[in-house]
């Protein structure tokens, strides 16, 4: 039994028609095979509680017939119901159903936010998944190096082979230089044995394994002769215990450890210590940084006699003692999944970044320690995961909330990161009587405006390409939102328009070619002026249509609201389905409750602040010392594009996921927040603190705008593209980018 899609219409004829296509469908389903071989039920199933699944239905959905119903992420399944046209009763269009799965009520709703026009799109779970869920990849990196493997192949690998050259010889050497200290201690000479066994053993680790075991009685060991085994190892005695018989008081009481503790363990700490951070910020060689962290927090600190190293091919029988270490490759690509508490590691790896920016930034105010340049990339760089945090911190928020408290959270905090670089700027440019920083905002307001029209959607189409040949998405959907960008592009563009119409071209400079005082005059730096008649066009005209824009594009941002979330709401049709996995039920078991999250949203936007605070205060030695117009350049790609990169990251996610409906919303969602939110706050914040910030826009942005909404509606018209078509998005981004960098710099900048 087919779940049914209810008309939104809801006269007699759409639900004739409707059962139509539900037979149809069913017909169908019926040729194409039962599904439940996919793990998707559709006969009559029974919804545990806590297992929800989130559907959508709409004009050319997530396409692909290859996708299947997954409970170890929300993956789509496309339920095909067909539209077939018979000799009185004839669908109207042809609709996908497509059905999103999540472990529980939370991931259930953060997937609805996700399809919800104004909402910020979300890939990472804002819940802990299940264990049995997860693949044999993503278990194998939560996994400890203690698990003993059958044979997997040679482990002369390019991984192995890069540990060797960064860590494993160096490491060897200083094992051996640590023996030899503990050999002239004479009391600790059972570690040094111990640091030569090891020596070998951080040299090559691979394929090797580390046994703690039990300690024979002192009176066999003491009896046993050289070529006697242990009957608990079922192998020869290491060597190391057989120099001395121990006896009397406990292994931490011996001068041995005092003299290991002392001049041993510490300089091995801190070289394993150094190995572990590094190699937790390569990400790839994070099972060397676990290595390293086991190696230091429970081999060394073993007594000697408790510490066994062999080689697993040398290994016949089943190995008894408890296992430590064992490792079988320094590198796994997969570890750009990791995650801490939920947190992905690249996050985890930049936070102390923001640390290392704001110290840098305020205490050396006068750049002893380091150049403007380092600083203001700095500043840049930390901007990314700290928009990281505060994207996790609204989609938890508005995961466990209800729509009211979500909408507000995603309206205030959605445009936090623009808003307060942006705003920093035009303040330090008003208290400097700078214009450029003025002219640097708008340039990144055009940057993010043409990036998210073109770039993000074309890089999502070409790597979601890559993978499926071809990609549908929800083209009503993409047409509300193109919609609102057509509007929002004409009403900020509008006062510049108007200033073009009414305003005086004003020239910096111009010579007469024809040496004829009637003749042609060449001149240079001409731009409109606003200000003539001591600014009556300006103050009487442009200023009163610039507030007028400001408060009709967010209004029309709020009927876009209504329009998808109320009264139109069968365009994003979210709703419960039948499909999913019997046997499983789990709670919601958040990552960041929302006390947590609305601290850390807190915190991050006050850390957002201060450096975009950094990133405009050293900004203006780069500006002033370019030897091009990088003004522009900068403004229209790092400024603009830099706080944008988790969303880019979400957008290329869900295209690889043939989910390519949500990659083209990121783009046109942030694209429409900036006209229609963005703007009209800066307009409105220059009311209660005067700035040079005008809505007047140079003829290079206003170009660039018009012409990239206008290829973006062309490429979307069909609701289906490729990776050519992503590819022609990408390129003539490149082409802006060029324009932009050869560009002369503006007027009086």
């Amino acid at each position: 039994d087919v779940p049914k899609v209810a008309d939104s219409r809801g006269d007699s004829d759409g639900s004739r028609r409707g059962s139509l296509c539900d037979r149809h469908c069913a017909a169908i389903n019926n040729v194409q095979g039962d599904l439940g071989d996919m793990g998707c039920h559709l006969h009559r199933p029974r919804v545990p509680p806590g297992r929800l699944a989130v559907g959508w239905t709409g004009h050319g959905a997530l396409g692909g017939s290859h996708t299947h119903c997954d409970p170890v992420s929300p993956t789509a399944v496309p339920t095909p119901s067909c539209c077939q046209q018979h000799s009185e009763e004839v669908c109207e269009s042809c609709v996908v159903k497509t059905t999103l799965t999540a472990e529980n009520a939370v991931e259930a709703n953060k997937l609805s936010n996700n399809y919800k026009f104004g909402f910020k799109k979300w890939k990472s779970h804002v819940t802990a998944r299940p264990w049995e869920d997860r693949s044999e990849i993503v278990k194998e990196l939560y996994s400890d190096l203690n698990v003993i493997r059958g044979p997997g192949g040679s482990t002369l690998t390019c991984g192995n082979i890069l540990y060797l050259l960064l860590f494993g010889w160096w490491l060897s050497l200083l094992y051996v230089l640590v023996a030899a200290v503990m050999f002239i201690t004479v009391t600790g000479a059972p570690y040094g044995w111990l640091c030569w066994d090891l020596a070998g053993y951080f040299l090559w680790p691979f394929g090797k394994v580390i046994q703690k075991v039990e300690v024979p009685k002192s009176q066999q060991v003491c009896e046993a002769g050289a070529g006697e085994s242990s009957a608990l190892l079922g192998g020869p005695t290491p060597h190391r215990w057989r120099p001395q018989c121990w006896a009397g008081t406990g292994h931490w009481h011996r001068a041995g450890t005092v003299a290991w503790l002392c001049l041993g363990y510490p300089a091995l700490a801190l070289a394993h210590g150094l190995v572990c951070v590094t190699a937790w910020l390569l990400i790839v060689l994070m099972p060397v940084a676990k290595l390293s962290a086991r190696a230091t927090s429970r081999v060394l600190l073993l007594p000697p006699e408790r510490v066994l190293i062999r080689r697993l091919r040398m290994t016949e029988a089943p190995l008894e003692g408890e296992v430590i270490l064992c490792c079988y490759r320094a590198a796994n690509p997969y570890y750009y999944k990791y995650t801490v508490h939920g947190i992905n590691v690249f996050a985890v790896n930049l936070l102390p970044l923001v640390l290392v920016t704001l110290v840098l930034g305020y205490v050396d105010s006068s750049n002893h320690l380091s150049g403007s340049a380092t600083k203001f990339t700095l500043a840049l760089l930390s901007i990314m995961p700290l928009s990281y945090y505060i994207g996790m911190a609204i989609a938890s928020i508005s995961a466990q909330s209800n729509f009211a408290v979500g909408a507000v959270v995603n309206a205030t905090f959605g445009s936090i990161t623009e808003l307060t670089f942006y705003i920093t700027a035009l303040i330090k440019g008003s208290r400097e009587g700078n214009r450029c920083y003025a002219e640097v905002v708008k340039s990144a307001l055009t940057g993010t405006l043409v990036g998210c029209v073109l770039f993000v959607p074309g890089l999502c189409m070409v790597i979601g390409g890559i993978r499926h040949q071809e990609q549908r998405f929800n083209s009503r959907s993409a047409g509300v939102s193109s919609a609102l960008l057509f509007l929002s592009v004409g009403g900020v563009f509008a006062p510049t328009l108007f200033s073009k119409v009414y305003g005086k071209l004003v020239c910096g400079e111009c010579h007469n070619v024809t040496q004829n005082p009637l003749g042609h005059y060449l001149c240079h730096n001409c731009h409109f002026d606003l200000m003539d008649n001591n600014g009556t066009l300006y103050y009487s005209h442009v200023q009163p249509l610039v507030y007028t824009v400001s408060i009709l594009l967010p209004a029309a941002y709020l009927i876009g609201l209504f329009f998808t979330l109320k009264t139109h709401t069968h365009i994003y049709d979210i709703h419960i389905s039948d499909c999913h996995m019997p046997g499983h039920h789990h709670s919601a078991v958040v990552h960041w409750s929302r006390w947590r999250a609305l601290v850390i949203l807190l915190l991050s936007t006050l850390c957002m602040s201060a450096c975009a605070d950094l990133a405009t205060e050293h900004i203006s030695p780069i500006l002033t010392n370019s030897p091009i117009s990088q003004q522009y350049f900068i403004s229209v790609t790092v400024l603009a594009m830099v706080p944008e990169l988790p969303e880019i990251v979400n957008g290329i996610q869900f295209a690889l996921q043939n989910n390519l409906s949500l990659s083209i919303e990121i783009g046109n969602c942030i694209a429409v927040q900036v006209c229609m939110l963005q703007i009209p706050i800066l307009v409105l914040f220059t009311i209660f603190y005067p700035t040079n910030f005008t809505l007047v826009f140079s003829d290079l942005h206003v170009y660039a705008s018009m012409f990239s909404v206008v290829l973006m509606n062309y490429i979307f018209m069909d609701g289906k593209c490729d990776y050519f078509q992503g590819t022609v998005l990408v390129m003539v981004y490149f082409i802006l980018l060029a324009v932009y960098f050869f560009a002369p710099s503006p007027s009086g900048c």
